[in-house]
């Protein structure tokens, strides 16, 4: 199947570059530049566009594409769900079902839309009539979807955290800005009103010259161990196990084959980094728009964590970070904080958290640990107006909502893919951090660290055949 789609992928390629050119020459032609996104959505422009839709298919069908990444998308009436992949058949199916009877039930009519269903992802990348996806899959298979889609022309949204390592983030980022198109990263605190608030307040001085940030973000239990299960005919297990290493099939390994509970690969490091990149890349991104620190990274970084000595799930429990900025800023992330971020000023803090929100039922902590969504030391603080001459920072009150906006006028969205790694990054290297127990020093600007090869070639992964980012076959011009 794979050799038929190489040969299908190529008869594609001129299709593409023709409709990638014409659009590139329309916009010349409209506003006078030379540069515009390599391929705008077919639907954006035109006045045959079918209703100005935006075709999207969804990649991966899980726990967060059902609760979350769906529900949020198909809720815009300018957005259509065309198709839906997975890599298990049965997911996949269901995928089909979730969207035909949403626009069933909520347009009244039966077959409003018939909903392509892929197994290999990339089968649906070379439709031309979809203009954007949505990745919902697990950590290890964001970034290659995302750069392929991408070559192919298609805007994306893409759930945190951005990449397993740094180097496949930085192609990604790479990729996104060489080819044009939108990524917004599903990183929807930024979207939440008081983390905007909070960030605004400490950007424009309320609590004086900001020095800490404290992030409480707990680490994941350890786990039985799990024995070898025969591979179930629906899921194409090899290719789930993408670029990592071959491993025996478990179900407490994958995801469960009846329900959408919580996953068992989110608590295992060959898929992921545990909650450091989980909630991390959350909390992290929100604190750096308080901290101004968007598009770079701390200069040191130091961690303490325990790692179970047993059983199936290996990811971090309970843990320390420590990272020095620039200007004599620290941040201190663990779990022995309150669930949120703390922003620590000469004149006074700031708290901001979820509040009472959850993207999904199985979220890991409990909305009675996590209730206050705005506090500070002076409530006073919280009233403060941000006038006209002050900061005023990207305003959405809807993460995909906004990542549709930017699809049809091809401004930046409030999560853009650079601002996406620069946070991984920080996760990413506070993971290697906790493995090395001793101080890192690193170098934001070359993203790598200083006089240390041992840290540095935990920057990347080995890559299984065929499947990493660098080995991705890219489209001809």
């Amino acid at each position: 199947m794979r050799r038929e789609l190489k040969k299908f992928e190529k008869s594609r390629v001129g299709q593409v570059m023709s409709r990638r050119d014409c659009l590139k020459k329309s916009a010349i032609g409209m506003t006078g530049a030379v540069f515009m996104p390599a391929i705008v959505p077919s639907t954006v422009f035109g006045k045959n566009a079918p209703s100005n839709k935006i075709n999207i298919g969804q990649i991966g069908f899980g726990r967060i594409a059902r609760s979350h990444d769906l529900p949020e998308t198909l809720k815009h009436d300018v957005s259509r769900v065309i198709a839906v992949s997975d890599v298990d058949s049965k997911r996949a199916q269901l995928g089909k079902e979730y969207v035909e009877k949403w626009y069933s039930d909520k347009k009244g009519k039966k077959k409003y839309v018939d909903v392509k269903m892929h197994q290999d992802y990339r089968e649906m990348l070379l439709d031309k009539d979809l203009d954007a996806v949505i990745i919902s899959t697990p950590d290890h298979w964001h970034a290659r979807p995302a750069i392929e889609a991408a070559l192919q022309g298609k805007d994306i949204y893409l759930q945190k955290p951005t990449s397993l390592t740094v180097a496949e983030g930085r192609a990604l980022s790479d990729a996104i800005k060489q080819q044009g198109v939108i990524l917004q990263v599903g990183t929807q605190q930024r979207s939440t009103p008081q983390f905007r608030i909070a960030a605004e307040l400490v950007r424009n001085g309320r609590i004086g010259k900001l020095h800490t940030v404290k992030i409480g973000l707990p680490g994941d239990p350890s786990g039985p161990e799990a024995p070898e299960m025969p591979v179930p005919k629906n899921l194409d297990y090899d290719m789930w196990l993408g670029s990592t290493p071959e491993a025996y099939y478990t179900e407490m390994r994958v995801h469960p084959q009846n329900g959408f509970s919580r996953p068992g690969w989110l608590r295992c490091e060959q898929f992921g980094a545990g909650m450091i990149t989980g909630w991390g890349q959350h909390h992290i991104d929100s604190a750096h728009w308080g901290m101004d620190t968007e598009y770079t990274g701390p200069v040191e970084v130091q961690a303490v964590a325990e790692f179970p000595k047993s059983g199936l799930w290996d990811v971090h429990g309970d843990f320390m970070v420590k990272a020095r900025y620039e200007n004599d800023l620290s941040m201190y992330i663990t779990g022995g904080y309150t669930n949120g971020i703390r922003y620590e000023g000469t004149e006074g803090w700031i708290f901001v958290s979820r509040g009472s929100y959850s993207a999904t039922a199985s979220d890991p902590v409990s909305k009675e640990k996590s209730s206050k969504a705005l506090d500070a030391s002076n409530r006073d603080i919280l009233t403060s107006a941000i006038k006209k001459n002050e900061i005023h920072l990207y305003k959405s009150e809807d993460q995909h909502g906004n990542w549709l906006d930017c699809i049809k006028t091809r401004k930046e969205p409030i999560s853009p893919a650079e601002m996406g790694h620069r946070t991984c990054t920080v996760c990413l290297i506070s993971h290697i951090a906790m493995k090395l127990s001793r101080k890192l020093y690193w170098d934001p600007a070359h993203e790598k660290f200083r006089d240390d090869d041992e840290a540095n070639a935990m920057l990347m992964r080995p890559q299984r055949s065929p499947w990493g980012y660098a080995h991705i076959d890219k489209p001809r011009n």
